[in-house]
């Protein structure tokens, strides 16, 4: 038995990672500074972004698991309610809407015994 024998899995695994995620990079640099900021398809690729998160963000809302799964619907659209609105009152900073909608979720369960 090799040192290395029960490591080809792992290496594997980054190698590959590192390959099929590294060259869309390189890619995506290379298409990038070809493309004028104001361009439609960077405006295209701009909205499909902030959907996937939108998508992503309702998804965590509507349908969570672990503790979110038993806490109730208005604390979780009440925490994301406060925290877009701490994001737009403190200068659009988004770490301050972070914190304050998971203060406010943290605050929540705590009151409700979570």
């Amino acid at each position: 038995m090799t040192a290395f024998e029960g490591w080809w899995p792992y290496v594997f695994i980054a190698v590959a990672g590192w390959l099929a995620t590294d060259l869309w990079r390189w890619l995506g640099v290379l298409a990038g500074n070809r493309l004028r900021e104001d361009s439609e398809i960077l405006n295209w690729v701009r909205a499909v972004a902030t959907a996937l998160v939108a998508a992503v963000i309702a998804k965590l809302i509507l349908y969570p698991t672990g503790v979110l799964e038993h806490s109730p619907l208005w604390l979780r659209i009440g925490s994301v309610a406060a925290g877009a609105a701490a994001f737009f009152i403190g200068r659009q900073k988004p770490a301050i809407g972070i914190a304050t909608a998971i203060a406010v979720l943290v605050i929540g369960l705590w009151g409700l015994g979570f």
